[in-house]
């Protein structure tokens, strides 16, 4: 398997809540009470769609081979006012960091950056059983309602994980040693580039203090914005940093420039995303414990260095020189920088307009039919038993009661004109 094929940090999934279920149409069998009196029970609720952080993740690696989440119906009611089963959420875990997005908008639903759980689709609302219909002229309801199907969505998974602190720089200059040393990560270390396929998080300890998250980064190369390598793919999960570590091998025992290598980085970094190559950086030079001044010209790459305003410190990762050091330098700028970012919902705004918009009724007028049509009138027609005649005056009674007869006069229906709501149609008399 390629390594590319390995980074699994952005999908596309289909997500749907249980239809509530039915409401019954049901009798109770009693002496002196005729039909024995209505029992129908309501239907449950459907199971909604909840999203929750799993601790230990750090890829969206599972979704490669699962992309439909589907929660279970709810039960439909029945007799002796037997209400139906409530239908079970299905719950999908991500990592903490994970974006939600619309796919069709790509509009933020939701930033999963605490352990709260969060709701995505809601399951639909079990429909009412016969009793519920029961009035004193009316005593034998012969008609139920049916249950209101769960939302929908089509949904983009992004991982922009939440460290404080990220590691970047080229291949095999350290990084994972560097986190290995300072957190209780483990990550895999190996002599050859790319040894780390998906971002290790690591949390470090400071003396009296709650201590900070570091991130390390798969190695970036030239040509990372556009793809090149696998630092593309991982460059957003330096995003929400406040510090970066930029490490560079000091020792050059790769026969590359440190400065070259700095600058080459950093370019990456402003293609990408100006923001980003603006975070404060403090340059990490690693294996000092092999450098040979003879072959690094370590003045010029520290007027380098300095002309560009960054903090420099010399450590090895292998011997575990000055990183002690490194963590409380690490710790005091960090005091002093704001929070990790938490995306805001852009979805705010736009849910409160479709939630409007399901109670929105249109009327189109062609010739002398009216053509009436609305999310909720889908739902009414569906429990309506039009052969029922309780039923249907229930219906009429709707109509009158949610405006729909007094839109129509409106728009101009006057008797003898022809009303279609969905498959039903009546002929208008007032």
């Amino acid at each position: 398997m390629r390594d590319a094929e390995r980074i699994i940090d952005k999908v596309k999934i289909y997500v749907k809540a249980g239809n509530g279920g039915n409401g019954a149409v049901a009798f109770h069998r009693e002496k002196y009470v005729a039909r024995g009196g209505p029992s129908g029970g309501d239907g449950g609720k459907g199971g909604n769609v909840v999203f929750r952080v799993d601790p230990g993740a750090t890829t969206l690696l599972f979704f490669r081979d699962h992309r439909k989440f589907i929660a279970k119906n709810g039960g439909d009611g029945k007799g002796e006012k037997f209400h139906g089963a409530n239908g079970e959420n299905v719950e999908i875990l991500v990592p903490l960091g994970t974006l939600i997005r619309d796919a069709e908008t790509g509009k933020i639903i939701k930033d999963m950056s605490d352990e709260e759980p969060f709701i995505c689709c809601r399951g639909g609302r079990g429909g009412w059983g016969n009793r519920r219909f029961a009035t004193p002229t009316r005593q034998l309801p012969m008609f139920a309602k049916s249950g209101t199907a769960g939302e929908e969505r089509e949904l983009v998974l992004e991982l922009k994980m939440l460290a404080d602190v990220g590691l970047i720089g080229m291949p095999s200059v350290g990084k994972s040693s560097i986190l290995s040393r300072i957190s209780s990560a483990r990550p895999k270390i190996a002599a050859y580039h790319f040894t780390t396929l998906s971002p290790n998080l690591g949390v470090v300890r400071t003396k009296g203090e709650a201590g900070f998250v570091a991130a390390d980064i798969p190695g970036l190369i030239e040509g990372a914005a556009d793809g090149a390598g696998l630092g593309h793919a991982f460059l957003r999960h330096i995003e929400r940093c406040r510090l970066l570590l930029h490490v560079v091998d000091i020792s050059c025992e790769e026969y590359r420039d440190p400065v070259d290598d700095i600058r080459k980085i950093n370019a990456e970094l402003s293609r990408y995303s100006e923001k980003l190559a603006a975070l404060p950086q403090i340059v990490v030079a690693n294996k000092c414990d092999a450098l040979d001044e003879e072959l690094v010209d370590v003045k010029a790459f520290e007027k380098f260095v300095a002309e560009n305003g960054w903090e420099l410190i010399y450590v090895s990762a292998a011997t575990g020189k000055n990183l002690d050091e490194l963590v409380q330098r690490v710790s005091k700028r960090l005091a002093a920088l704001p929070p990790v970012t938490v995306f805001e919902s852009e979805l705010s705004l736009e849910e409160e307009i479709e939630e409007a918009d399901e109670n929105e009724v249109t009327v189109r007028r062609v010739n002398n039919d009216f053509y009436v049509e609305g999310k909720w009138l889908t739902e009414l027609v569906e429990s309506i038993n039009f052969t029922d005649y309780e039923s249907l005056a229930y219906f009429e009674k709707t109509l009158i009661r949610r405006g729909i007869i007094k839109l129509l006069e409106e728009k101009g229906c006057t008797d003898g004109h022809t009303v279609h709501i969905y498959d039903f149609e009546f002929e208008f008399v007032k």
